[in-house]
């Protein structure tokens, strides 16, 4: 600290050393000035010299104005862009805040000590750990981390570090803030989902899993050799289904866990704990033409119903729903009405008449669409709207496309596919056409040409 900003009771102290310095200065100035102006007024060479002087000080201030424009633009650097080891100049992803999120899996030695030498690699890099889940096996563990890296390191430069650090059979693949929520929150929130309606089970498994494909097969020979507690092995799991039969869930990518599986086996037992539901409401709609419509979901309970209804449609009708000869509708309406394989909305009357049914199926890792509509309700806007609320089923399900087949003259299916304003596939074989809505670009499905009224069924 300088002498002058010393303080002794608050007040700055002045030494007096600096005070004679001061002083001999200025008088040492005053002797230079006076020498100079008797040179310059009283010497033979006086006003040579001062023009000299002149000269000498203009050509200073042109050089010196020459070397600032030069040099001028010259970003300055400062200790957050200099690499004080190299000199140059560099700014990491970190400092500019722009970073990614990944999933990854590793498996590593039960030993103490082998957890911490892979964060202290990860952190090497300046990844982030921003979550962690421990799977035990018999040899081992398998770590599962959220990470957040700047984003100048790529997939290659993580694994890597994981594989010098004792990490083996490393799995990682890009994140969202999806992946943020916390395990124990995400399986509660699906048990919840599970609770008010039988046809999220496959949907849950899914989100609990990953990317998986998951099928259901109904009682048989092959259902018996499955354990009632269900079993796994490697990148196949088998849980028995609450009302009989087995689900199947597949995932070649990454073999399952015993932590998942026992996930997995609780959502199912809840499942059947509950038993069968569908959640009970319905909307009223009211079509152009005046008449009074209702739209709910519909189950097994009203296979008495879309018998009937089957019944009074023509033979053409349903040839384009089934794609050929109709026979007895038992083999298929008891599936097609099961919340296990998806999920079904039915159109009422105000008398009470099942008029139409529509299907949303989970057909493995894709999700199908189909219609039927009793011929003298057709051409009333009651498919579009059916349509309309089952792809927005399967947008809030978080499929990313559903596919409807059809014939290639069923020009009502067509129309009703085109006015979902998605993204269109087309593909026909043998007459027969399957046209596929992309959902990335469904953010919302515009609303139908009908005024609705929601209620609670009693």
């Amino acid at each position: 600290m300088s002498d002058v900003t010393r303080a002794r009771h608050g007040r700055p102290v002045h030494h007096w050393r600096r005070d004679v310095i001061e002083l001999a200065a200025l008088f040492t100035a005053v002797a230079v000035a006076d020498a100079v102006a008797n040179l310059v007024g009283h010497g033979p060479d006086g006003p040579a010299l001062l023009l000299i002087s002149a000269v000498v000080l203009v050509a200073t201030a042109g050089f010196h104005t020459w070397w600032a424009r030069r040099h001028g633009h010259a970003p300055p650097t400062s200790d957050t862009d200099t690499d004080t080891d190299t000199g140059t100049r560099s700014l990491s992803s970190e400092q500019t805040g722009e970073s990614t999120l990944w999933r990854m899996r590793t498996t590593v030695k039960d030993e103490p000590g082998s957890l911490a030498a892979l964060c202290t690699a990860l952190a090497g890099h300046r990844v982030d750990i921003l979550s962690l889940q421990t799977h035990p096996l018999a040899e081992g563990t398998v770590d599962e981390f959220l990470l957040r890296a700047p984003r100048g390191l790529e997939a290659s430069g993580i694994t890597r570090a994981v594989a010098l650090a004792g990490g083996t059979g490393t799995w990682i693949e890009r994140a969202d803030a999806h992946d943020l929520v916390d395990a124990p929150t995400r399986v509660l929130g699906l048990a919840a989902r599970t609770a008010l309606d039988a046809a999220e089970l496959p949907l849950a498994l899914r989100q609990l899993l990953g990317r998986c494909t998951i099928r259901q097969s109904p009682a048989g020979p092959g259902s018996e050799d499955v354990p009632v507690q269900g079993a796994f092995e490697e990148s196949v799991m088998r849980l028995r289904a609450p009302e009989g039969g087995v689900i199947t869930v597949e995932r070649p990518y990454l073999p399952f866990t015993p932590t998942e599986f026992a996930r997995a086996r609780a959502l199912v037992e809840l499942d059947a704990v509950l038993g069968p539901r569908v959640p009970r409401s319905q909307d009223v709609l009211t079509l152009p033409e005046g008449n009074d419509i209702t739209v709910r979901r519909a189950d097994v309970d009203d296979l008495e119903d879309a018998k009937a209804m089957h019944e009074r449609c023509s033979p053409r009708t349903l040839s384009l729903r089934y794609h050929g000869p109709v026979g007895d509708a038992d083999r298929y309406l008891n599936h097609l009405l099961s919340p296990r394989f998806g999920r079904t909305l039915a159109v009422q009357t105000a008398s009470g008449r099942l008029v139409g049914l529509g299907h949303l199926l989970w057909d493995g890792d894709e999700t199908e669409v189909a219609l039927l509509v009793e011929d003298d309700w057709q051409r009333r806007g009651v498919g579009a709207e059916l349509l309309r609320r089952l792809v927005g089923m399967a947008l809030e399900a978080g499929c990313a496309s559903v596919y409807a087949v059809t014939q290639a003259s069923n020009t009502g299916m067509v129309a009703a596919m085109r006015g979902l304003g998605l993204p269109l596939d087309y593909q026909i074989e043998e007459g027969t056409l399957v046209i596929t809505a992309r959902l990335d670009q469904a953010a919302s499905l515009g609303e139908g040409a009908v005024s609705v009224t929601s209620a609670e069924m009693p």
